[in-house]
């Protein structure tokens, strides 16, 4: 046997918690792309980065004395102020900008960029310095983050500061008009990068947004198998190599009686179950025995089958209910047993009414002795009880289908035991229980009726034959976990043995040497067709208790 433990009511109602599936939304590129984003936050800090790199680099060229040799200076001192401040402002902006929600912001930080670059730009001396380049990168870097129109206008900035600035230094030196050309190449350059920056990010783009789509559809499809598999009746393990379990749905922990089972080792959590799974790995190609976890739980028919993954054999076992598969079974019998009874009932039926008319007949002769008289008797006997036999299998195969009505169970159940009371019934007594205000639910009154007489019946037969008077119990009352209506039917007879409690409502199971054995069986699928349960609850001290579990008021079939 397993060790059995406490289910946690979740688990006991066959639901685990599982992520909520929901249909992914699409996914906007400039939503994706935007500085909001993690990508776009990237990207920023990456801007952030470089023109901090030019800031240092300027600031130590200047304070090495090392632009005096290298640069053919046009103004030292705006050279050297305006590198102080490319430096001290993008540390500001580094620290202060850290999220730019707001297209102008992106473009006002790369507009001051490209000021400041054109700025140092003529004070450095023109394209002579080799700090033109410094602008075809600011513009590329803010291509990356500003898109379209705004993009391209930086580029146009960008190149016509470097064809003004080129034409403005040429006026006072000659030498700087051999870069006319040189200019003209840059601004142009300008525009080609901010054009193929933005083209590769739109790219870039679309397959990150594809890529995050996938990844989405595969995690809502990831929640939705794993809501399928707990929500399936079978039981499902999945064991890795050492027999530790990996995975376990809700079924399965409860037909088991652990919780939890993931991560716990096989031989901790159902030893059974692991000798069952040793069986089938000496030999697969029978099929293992049937297995009970617990004392209390039901019989179990394990399957196994052997999975690859990532290189390792894992072991997926199957774990369904051989009660459920018993009781399909025995609902597809009976249904065959309601044809076969329906086709061949008047050839039952016209025998047995001869011979019962024929007993009947020589029961009524004078000179038929003692003996004989008996005889009849029990042919009589017989008689109605094979009659009554075949009426049931027939309500059986012609049942109706079920008129579902909203009833006031707690006036209905008053008027239908005052019903009870004015019938003559010798020496018995109902009584009844109910809970104050309305109970209601919806349910087929008539056959309502059918269930409650034959469980009223039984329960007044059963303790007038011990007691010699019969009593019969009904409480009706509101379940406090469910808040479902509920009626108890209780008497105080000898009760029902504990060997016999399993087969009370098969059919054709009796106690008695007269019954047919399917007036229970027809109570519960009078009920079941209604969305309400019956069932028999063990009494405490002497007698029986059935329990109708009644269906939400709103429910409808």
């Amino acid at each position: 046997m397993c060790r059995r433990t406490k289910l946690s009511p979740t688990t006991t109602a066959g639901i685990a918690a599982v992520p909520t599936w929901n249909k992914t939304t699409p996914l906007n590129n400039a939503d994706f792309w935007s500085p909001g984003t993690a990508q776009g936050q990237r990207i920023l800090r990456l801007y952030h980065l470089y023109r901090l790199s030019v800031g240092l680099a300027l600031v130590l060229l200047i304070t090495s004395d090392m632009h005096r040799e290298l640069l053919d200076m046009v103004d030292a001192r705006l050279f050297r102020h305006a590198s102080w401040a490319y430096l001290a402002t993008n540390v500001v902006l580094g620290v202060l900008v850290q999220q730019a929600n707001r297209p102008l912001t992106l473009f006002g930080l790369a507009l001051f960029d490209v000021t400041l670059l054109s700025t140092l730009f003529y004070a450095a001396g023109g394209l002579s310095s080799g700090l033109a380049p410094l602008l075809v990168i600011s513009v590329a870097m803010s291509n990356s983050i500003l898109r379209g129109r705004l993009g391209l206008l930086i580029a146009a900035l960008a190149s016509s500061g470097l064809i003004y600035l080129t034409f403005y230094i040429s006026l006072s030196r000659s030498a700087a008009t051999s870069y006319y050309v040189q200019a003209g190449a840059l601004g142009a350059l300008c525009f080609v990068a901010a054009l193929i920056i933005q083209a590769l990010s739109r790219r870039l783009q679309q397959s990150e947004t594809l890529a995050r789509r996938h990844a989405a559809d595969v995690a809502d499809l990831q929640v939705l198998n794993a809501l399928i598999l707990q929500r399936m009746r079978t039981g499902i393990l999945a064991l890795d190599p050492q027999h530790r379990v990996l995975l376990a749905n809700a079924s399965s922990q409860s037909l088991l009686g652990q919780h939890p089972l993931e991560n716990q080792p096989l031989e901790q959590c159902c030893p059974v179950l692991l000798e069952r799974l040793q069986q089938w790995q000496e030999n697969p190609a029978l099929r293992p025995p049937t297995l009970q976890a617990f004392a209390e739980g039901p019989v179990l028919q394990p399957s196994f089958v052997q999975l690859r993954r990532k290189g390792e054999r894992d072991i997926l076992i199957f774990l369904e209910d051989v009660s459920i598969l018993a009781q399909q079974a025995q609902q597809l019998k009976l249904a065959s047993l309601g044809r076969l009874t329906a086709g061949i009932a008047h050839e039952i039926r016209n025998p047995l009414g001869a011979i019962s008319h024929a007993a009947q007949l020589l029961q009524e002769a004078e000179d038929l002795s003692a003996p004989d008289r008996r005889l009849t008797h029990i042919i009589l006997d017989h008689s109605r009880r094979m009659n009554l036999v075949v009426e049931n299998i027939l309500q059986l195969s012609r049942r109706r289908q079920a008129e579902p009505q909203l009833l006031d169970l707690r006036y209905w159940l008053h008027r239908f035991t005052g019903e009870l009371r004015e019938s003559p019934r010798g020496d018995s007594t109902i009584h009844l229980q109910t809970e104050a205000g309305s109970i209601q639910t919806r349910i087929d009154p008539q056959q309502l009726t059918q269930v409650l007489t034959n469980l009223v019946q039984n329960g007044l037969r059963y303790s007038a034959r011990k007691h010699g008077r019969g009593q019969v119990w009904l409480n009706l009352f509101r379940d406090s976990d469910t808040q479902l209506p509920v009626l108890e039917i209780c008497d105080d007879g000898d009760g029902i043995p504990a060997d016999q409690q399993a087969n009370l409502f098969e059919p054709f199971f009796t106690t008695e040497n007269k019954g047919t054995g399917l007036g229970l069986y027809i109570s519960r699928e009078l009920c079941e067709s209604n969305r309400a349960r019956l069932d028999y609850v063990p009494r405490e001290g002497s007698g029986a208790c059935f329990r109708i579990t009644f269906a939400h008021p709103r429910t409808t079939s």
